[in-house]
């Protein structure tokens, strides 16, 4: 079950940089509309029982840090990153205009298949890019496996899937996985020409070097063709 990410040690830290008692934290709480009572306030900071996601925002607001801070943890899923923009599954499901439900479902699948608008209205409000969400939702090496397969094979055949992993039109696409299997084929080519001119060992292996260190940065090159959106913004003081 989920369980929304909290650091005792950095609560308490983070109290005492403001000079705040438990007391005081909870009035402030009550202010923001959050009322706890001072024992659950010192409860969180003893690592017995974590606030909820409203709890959490406005115990950063009372504390002046980002939910980061209190998090303990940079954010790694799509949950601790709407978290961090101190969103509830509401607010941003009815922002990218999707269900709460089949948001949050996507939230505890890791499984992201919304339309091309709610994907952009997704990155931009949690200052993301469409590169980073792939990576977020665990979809980074199905997309290398399908771009090894695209440069050294049948390009055209992988132009649909693609685009549907990644949220970008197929023309997009299409013109990067063409680019992409034409640049890879100039290694096989000259490959083929040193080997029937029997050139020295490592002129080939030279060659060789190139077309590895291309499949290795193959997915930095299809993002670097197909171009990237929202990429993520600083937070100002208060990780707004």
């Amino acid at each position: 079950m989920y369980s929304t990410p909290f650091s005792p040690a950095e609560a308490r830290a983070a109290r005492a940089r403001v000079g705040l008692s438990t007391a005081e934290v909870a009035h402030a709480m009550a202010a923001c509309g959050i009322p706890v009572h001072p024992d659950l306030v010192l409860a969180w900071e003893q690592g017995s029982h974590p606030p909820s996601e409203p709890q959490l925002f406005a115990l950063a607001d009372v504390l002046w840090c980002p939910p980061t801070t209190l998090m303990g943890v940079e954010p790694r899923t799509l949950a601790e990153h709407r978290l961090a923009r101190q969103l509830s599954v509401e607010r941003l499901a009815y922002r990218i205009g999707m269900d709460p439900a089949e948001y949050r479902a996507a939230e505890s699948e890791r499984y992201w298949d919304g339309d091309l608008r709610q994907t952009r209205a997704l990155v931009d409000a949690l200052g993301l890019s469409l590169r980073k969400l792939v990576g977020i939702m665990g979809r980074g090496e199905e997309l290398a496996g399908h771009l090894r397969s695209a440069v050294d094979g049948r390009w055209k055949t992988h132009v649909a899937p693609v685009a549907e992993l990644v949220v970008v039109n197929e023309t997009l696409v299409g013109g990067a996985l063409r680019t992409m299997h034409t640049e890879f084929a100039e290694f096989s080519k000259r490959y083929m020409g040193h080997l029937v001119a029997r050139n020295d060992d490592s002129r080939l292996k030279e060659v060789a070097a190139e077309r590895s260190a291309y499949l290795h940065r193959l997915v930095d090159h299809f993002w670097d063709l197909v171009g990237d959106v929202g990429e993520e913004p600083p937070f100002d003081a208060r990780g707004r």
